[in-house]
């Protein structure tokens, strides 16, 4: 009896062990689970409340730990938030009462689908994001879009609304941009596109809106299609406007009034505007030559008078000439003499063999800051490939496209003496595998090398490259992978398009492209294993089965 009576009691002391070992290990894990996740509390903490946000501010009286988040003042967590994108942001807002009232409250920039039944939610909308500083309001083409109405109470909601775009909103008149632009007269920068209002509601945001910076225009349906609109501005507008941009205008030349009173414009870009520029350049060089930095020509008729007004604009760095045939070497040198600063330069000469050899050696000899040319429809020799080379000590970015006159020799001759070169675009040259072989050997800080539609190059000459440069990336695409592959072609009108972008500075430069035809050789091989393979499995199956059988 007393040894049964004595097992019982070890056996009842060793629960009670076993249970105080587990209690205090889930202490432990309560209390490192709350180290790790703030917003997990222990039992004796003021639980959070994630409908009504109170609570979970401070620690119980039971020195649990507390919920660092709810102790973050509202200002750090509405930083936190401006740092994630749209997408993290809506979670964040569901998470609880105070998340969604403080990300509302933080969110400067908002996007609307503008249809007409955006109206009656308008109120509430901006109840919750009454701190919107950047609005686009997109309608699609097939809808009905928001009208002046709607406008209005967007303008009175958002006083302090410095940017504002405007896409397919065609119900939009000039009674309400005027309403709006009273309301709103700290914009800074407007874009528009296939709207209707017309000359009086551009007119009424370049009266109104002082501090207006940017200015982008395409297809404005509003302005009379006839011989003679209604000039739009300049306004107080001019005075602080530094970017014009329009595009696709049938009576573009009305905004003349606006580019003549800008004095301190600093980017021009044009496409696609019909009419005769020559008169206008003509008379702008004269006002504002001290301030154009960046000057793009789209499918304009522009001449070489044009282009010898725009070189009074002697701070000129970038200038973009692209499909605008009647503009020739004499225009192209009466720019070199003169923007002796140009750092970009873009010429899509459309194959009118108006711009050569005579225009780009006075690019060499009087701009030496050159760090970029993109030549599309221009046949350069030797001669002036090779003043480029000498002249240009930066010329870092290099393109050259649909030229019937860089071959072997050129490459070789850039490869010889670019020594700054680290990117090369070549397209649809007569360029073979000898032009690959001379890259190899030369331009010695390349980093990117791009061959596209050149008969002569085949996937093994690509390969040399990527053998003999590792460091080199290289992106090969011959002919007969683009008749396989008919989406690797750009398409239609921008199928010479160019557009470097930037690279950074700590980023190594990899070697991991191949060709596309490299790539289906080497899939047709791997499919032809597979197929061996599958028959051998049912070959030996078969007999197995037959064994067994």
């Amino acid at each position: 009896m007393g040894q049964a009576a004595s097992t019982a009691t070890v056996a009842a002391n060793r629960r009670e062990s076993l249970q105080g070992n587990r209690s205090i290990n889930s202490t432990k894990t309560i209390r490192s689970t709350a180290l790790v996740s703030p917003m997990v509390a222990s039992e004796d903490d003021n639980v959070l409340d994630p409908v009504s946000g109170d609570g979970g501010g401070s620690c119980a009286s039971g020195g649990g730990i507390s919920d660092y988040i709810s102790d973050l003042p509202d200002e750090c967590l509405a930083i936190v938030f401006q740092s994630l994108c749209p997408a993290d942001r809506n979670q964040c807002s569901l998470v609880c009462r105070r998340w969604f009232y403080v990300e509302g409250q933080s969110r400067q920039r908002l996007s609307l689908n503008a249809k007409l039944d955006l109206l009656p939610v308008i109120p509430s909308l901006f109840d919750r994001f009454d701190s919107v500083t950047k609005l686009a309001l997109k309608c699609d083409r097939r809808s009905v879009s928001i009208r002046d109405e709607a406008l209005v109470i967007i303008s009175e909601r958002c006083p302090n609304l410095t940017r504002l775009k405007l896409r397919a909103c065609r119900e939009l008149t000039d009674a309400g941009m005027e309403a709006f632009a009273k309301n709103c007269k700290g914009l800074k920068k407007l874009s528009c596109g296939s709207c209707t209002f017309g000359s009086k509601g551009m007119n009424a945001v370049l009266d109104n809106c002082a501090a207006l910076e940017e200015l982008s225009v395409k297809r404005l349906r509003g302005i009379a299609e006839t011989a003679v609109a209604d000039p739009i501005g300049p306004g107080v507008a001019a005075a602080s406007l530094k970017t014009i941009c329009l595009k696709e205008l049938y009576n573009g030349q009305c905004f003349g009034s606006l580019i003549l009173g800008a004095k301190n414009l600093k980017t021009l870009k044009l496409f696609r505007c019909s009419g005769d520029w020559d008169t206008l350049f003509t008379l702008m060089a004269e006002r504002v030559k001290s301030m154009i930095v960046e000057v793009h020509f789209e499918r304009l008729q522009i001449s070489d008078i044009g282009l010898q007004a725009i070189s009074n604009c002697s701070n000129l760095e970038i200038l973009h000439l692209v499909k605008t045939p009647e503009c020739t070497d004499m225009g192209l040198v009466a720019i070199a003499e003169r923007c002796k600063l140009l750092r970009k330069l873009h010429i899509d000469g459309w194959k009118a063999n108006r711009i050569g050899d005579v225009g780009l050696i006075a690019v060499a000899k009087f701009c030496p800051n050159l760090q970029e040319l993109v030549l599309i429809g221009v046949n350069p020799t030797k001669a002036s490939l090779e003043m480029l080379a000498a002249n240009c000590p930066n010329l870092e970015r290099l393109a050259l496209c649909a030229s019937d006159t860089v071959g072997d020799p050129e490459i070789s001759c850039i490869a010889a003496k670019c020594l700054a070169l680290k990117k090369l675009c070549i397209k649809s040259c007569p360029v073979t595998d000898q032009g690959m072989e001379a890259l190899a050997n030369g331009c010695p800080n390349l980093v990117k090398v791009k061959v596209k539609k050149c008969k002569g190059v085949t996937p093994e000459g690509g390969d040399w490259l990527r053998l003999s440069r590792g460091s080199v990336a290289v992106n090969l695409d011959t002919v007969e992978a683009e008749l396989q592959d008919a989406s690797a072609s750009d398409g239609g009108a921008q199928d010479n398009g160019i557009e470097f972008a930037p690279m950074p500075a700590n980023l190594a430069p990899r070697s991991t492209v191949r060709s596309s035809s490299f790539k289906q050789r080497l899939g047709r091989l791997y499919g032809r294993k597979i197929v061996a393979s599958t028959l051998r499995r049912w070959s030996s199956g078969g007999s197995t089965s037959a064994r067994h059988g």
